[in-house]
């Protein structure tokens, strides 16, 4: 095997976890967006949906900014430890 290889065996593997969190992040929206809050499709939504609908929307956007906070974490982590191993 060449040196070459050798070095981006770790970057594969970097894109395979971040990939992998990708995933992850998916199904978790699927799982959080697989609530039905309208019964009965209408001219007009009825309070309990209306309040189904913007918690399931806050819970959205939270996760979605705690998910990509942690990932942003992550990947600067291990820039730091590359960048130390690379010294």
């Amino acid at each position: 095997m060449d040196g070459q290889g050798a070095t981006a065996d770790p970057r594969l593997q970097q894109f395979i976890e971040v990939e992998s969190q990708k995933q992850r992040f998916q199904q978790l929206v699927h799982q959080m967006t697989e609530e039905k809050c309208i019964d009965k499709p209408g001219p007009k939504m009825d309070s309990r949906s209306e309040m189904c609908l913007v918690n399931c929307v806050e819970r959205f956007i939270d996760t979605s900014q705690f998910i990509l906070n942690r990932l942003e974490q992550t990947q600067r982590s291990r820039g730091s430890i590359s960048e130390t191993m690379s010294d």
